[in-house]
């Protein structure tokens, strides 16, 4: 089984992600709004330039999130007044590239979606062998894996983040399996903490909670894209942040 995660736009190497494996999972984030690493990169940068997309970056690493929504709001309002509409022009975006990294995933394939992705375009784009889950469970080779997609809410304000409540009846949705596969990782400070971005990300006590109390056999996640710690032991789970694919373009295996 090969493991991925913030693919971020990567559809070359997500093409190969599942060569050798006999199934490929993905824990979501295909879309590429705002590339931190490379400012020229995802559709702010396409829209408005890779220097409007470096005063972005600079002001939300140092969460200046007022300042960061004050410039997101002058650069909309100058596309507004084309007539272009905002929501229309995302969209448009978000659907190439959905277009491009759906025709990449092999067969068969299980996703979930990340705070940044659609859902509800998704259906449009998911081909046979592509199937998703959102709080819901599935056997894969004999192991029973739950999948739970999304983000909790945020100063991002990303399109899937959602309230503590909502993802907990989520979690508690699952219940005992031997492979979690999440989103975002549980609420852990290591794991938590992007050495690169300088800010925590937000965690899941209810995952937390569920890996104490079902232990899995192994948690597995995405999100945080350089955390302090990649794994860390959990009681009797292993808990594995699967990686940042769109940096690396290696897939996490996972073998039994």
């Amino acid at each position: 089984m090969h493991v991925v995660s913030d693919v971020h736009g990567n559809s070359r190497d997500l093409a190969a992600a599942g060569e050798g494996a006999d199934a490929l999972v993905c824990l979501g984030d295909l879309v590429l709004f705002l590339d931190y690493a490379d400012h020229s990169r995802g559709i702010f940068p396409d829209l408005f330039g890779s220097e409007n997309a470096g005063a972005l970056v600079e002001l939300r690493t140092a969460r200046r999130f007022e300042e960061a929504r004050a410039l997101g709001r002058r650069l909309w309002g100058e596309l507004d007044r084309t007539g272009a509409s905002r929501e229309s022009v995302i969209e448009e975006a978000v659907r190439r590239q959905y277009a491009e990294l759906f025709a990449a995933f092999p067969a068969p394939t299980y996703a979930t979606y990340g705070n940044v992705d659609i859902p509800r375009l998704w259906p449009e784009y998911a081909r046979p062998g592509t199937t998703v889950l959102d709080g819901q469970r599935v056997e894969i080779g004999g192991r029973v894996f739950g999948f739970v997609g999304g983000g909790l809410t945020s100063p991002m304000r990303t399109p899937y983040e959602i309230s503590d409540e909502e993802y907990a009846a989520k979690i508690e949705a699952v219940g005992e399996v031997d492979v979690l596969c999440t989103h975002i990782p549980p609420e852990v400070p290591e794991l938590c903490y992007d050495t690169v971005a300088r800010r925590f990300e937000r965690g899941s006590a209810a995952l937390l909670h569920a890996i104490r109390t079902t232990r899995p056999r192994y948690s597995l996640f995405g999100h945080v894209h350089q955390p302090l710690a990649r794994r860390v032991r959990i009681g009797g789970t292993e808990c594995v942040n699967v990686g940042h694919f769109n940096a690396t373009g290696t897939p996490y295996v996972l073998q039994w």
